[in-house]
């Protein structure tokens, strides 16, 4: 484990459509440390879209990485720049996602296929910004899965200037399965990540893949830089609450569920002032409850309600106690 990289010791993945700022933030209440990332943005969306609209964020969010999707060294080196003036902490680039709509446009895990390009992206990013460049990719494409071409493409786009490689332990199918079961057919593949760390030593790894639960990410942190869990944080978010203790060996003081949801409602007044809906964001803590006697009351309620015309800071009380009354003395 590397005393040095204390950012990406545990980190929460980038999630299409849910990991937006709404969300971080919500995270961020959870856990002071955990690197957060954005959804992957593409940059045709920042270059010819609404910039500002994809990449604004909380400044409580910090730290904060920006996944870009992508494959034109030129476009990407402008959005990292953009990236980096909107303060982002990290721009990553996702060298793993294996949908079609990601295929058409030529990035995402095709681009493992073309290390030689990723590595000329790379290197065009990191000349346009001071702070950290990363990718995150998988094991493999397809019959392309050699240990032998892995450790090419790590160490064509290490020479580009990369250090920090965020490996979803799985290879990836291009054609066959879809997005959800490209996540849970293919096989878990840890140890090909450890290898990698013993083969490139000077380089930081973070495990991605299948991770649920904290014993065994501190496993995993042994042999390895950081661990990134997804949708697991997504579904039971409490298991932030716990994460700080990674960091030191000092027992974090833990807010309850019930803290952490009145620590969001100056968010939510702010943001329904702001013009956003409630069921914006609450959809992102639906989860805070998970395990407990009251979830099912508490997710029932904010999605029955959220998403009412006169919904706010009330809508969330309401469910804190339908919550609370859910709860056996």
């Amino acid at each position: 484990m590397n005393p040095n990289n204390f950012n990406h010791l545990f980190s929460v993945a980038p999630m299409l459509d849910w990991t937006d700022r709404h969300c971080r933030y919500f995270h961020r209440l959870l856990s002071k440390n955990a690197l957060l990332y954005s959804e992957m943005i593409t940059t045709g969306a920042i270059l010819r879209g609404d910039a500002a609209r994809h990449l604004r964020f909380n400044p409580a969010e910090h730290p904060v990485a920006l996944q870009l999707g992508g494959s034109d060294p030129a476009d990407l080196a402008a959005c990292a720049r953009i990236g980096a003036e909107f303060g982002y902490d990290e721009i990553n680039l996702n060298v793993g996602c294996p949908s079609d709509r990601v295929q058409q446009g030529r990035f995402g895990a095709c681009l493992m296929l073309e290390p030689e390009l990723v590595a000329e992206c790379v290197a065009a990013m990191q000349a346009e910004v001071s702070i950290p460049v990363t990718v995150k990719s998988r094991i493999g494409v397809d019959e392309r899965d050699s240990y032998p071409e892995l450790r090419h493409f790590i160490q064509t786009v290490a020479a580009a200037g990369c250090r920090t490689f965020i490996v979803h332990a799985r290879k990836a199918w291009l054609s066959g399965l879809s997005p959800k079961e490209n996540r849970e057919i293919p096989p878990l593949h840890y140890d090909v990540v450890a290898q990698l760390k013993q083969d490139f030593p000077h380089l930081n790894f973070v495990l991605n893949g299948g991770l649920t639960d904290l014993h065994t990410c501190r496993h995993w942190l042994e042999r390895l830089d950081g661990v990134m869990l997804g949708r697991e944080v997504y579904h039971n978010p409490y298991i932030l609450a716990h994460v700080d203790g990674l960091w030191t060996k000092e027992t974090p003081a833990f807010k309850t569920r019930e803290q952490i949801a009145l620590d969001l409602l100056p968010y939510i007044e702010d943001q329904l002032r702001q013009g956003e809906r409630l069921h914006g964001i609450t959809r992102h803590i639906l989860g805070l409850f998970h395990g407990e006697a009251g979830a099912r009351a508490w997710r029932r309620h904010l999605s029955e309600n959220a998403n009412r015309p006169a919904a706010g800071p009330h809508t969330v009380l309401e469910a804190l106690k339908l919550t609370r009354a859910s709860t056996p003395a």
